[in-house]
């Protein structure tokens, strides 16, 4: 349902029916959650995934495996006009839509920076990651934030290191884990709330809430494309 939100959220704002916006995600179930550009095959560990439970989905942006999971992970999407970063290269387009998320965390007292192309990290390790899809002149932007993450748990359901077992799709890259956790006595929900006050005040942002309509678009996603096997699993 998020990756079915976020293709349905992007288009309403490329059709002019929304403004601009940000969605923070909360997660209901364990996830991992492959780029557009993955193979499932050369990813996961389907063994170690299903005894975990995670379900396996696949987003419309590029980028590595996200893991995800109720009360440890925060996620954002932006949907916004590429005028906004069209001075950026496309590196320098990650750190420019999350700087504010940056200062967020600097002011909750964590040793935060960015690192190219798409880390939010801390001396110790990786924050957050972000990935990008572009359409018609406009972005879908999202960062998923580790927060109470077990760092032992990505090289157990995602194969990261392990040799290849199909010859197409984009490994994810092996990076040290540094959740919010580590640095700051604040839970996941307020770390969440913390950041949405923030992007708030930052851009003078307006609260709205999904229409019937976004949820009744993304239902039919999900059963026609999202959900299926054959989106979750094609060979990229």
């Amino acid at each position: 349902m998020h990756m079915a939100l976020d293709e349905v959220l992007l288009d309403r704002v490329i059709a002019r029916a929304r403004k601009p916006a940000i969605r923070f995600w909360s997660w209901v179930e364990p996830a991992l959650v492959i780029g557009s550009h993955q193979s499932v095959m050369n990813e996961i560990d389907p063994v170690s995934a299903r005894r975990l439970g995670f379900a396996v989905t696949r987003r419309m942006s590029g980028g590595g495996t996200m893991i995800c999971e109720p009360g440890r992970t925060i996620t954002y999407s932006m949907y916004l006009p590429d005028s906004a970063v069209r001075e950026l290269s496309f590196r320098q387009s990650y750190a420019a839509l999350d700087a504010w998320a940056v200062r967020s965390f600097l002011a909750l007292g964590v040793p935060a920076s960015y690192r190219e192309i798409n880390d939010i990290i801390s001396p110790r390790g990786k924050i957050a990651g972000a990935a990008q899809a572009r359409r018609r002149g406009f972005v879908l932007h999202h960062t998923t934030i580790a927060h109470s993450m077990d760092v032992d748990l990505l090289p157990r359901v995602v194969r990261i290191g392990r040799p290849s077992l199909a010859e197409r799709g984009v490994r994810s890259a092996e990076k040290a884990v540094s959740p919010l956790a580590w640095f700051t006595p604040l839970g996941c929900s307020e770390v969440a709330a913390r950041l949405r006050s923030h992007f708030q005040v930052r851009f003078q942002a307006a609260e709205s809430t999904l229409t019937a309509a976004e949820l009744d678009a993304a239902r039919g996603l999900v059963a026609s494309k999202y959900g299926t096997a054959a989106w979750i699993n094609r060979i990229p």
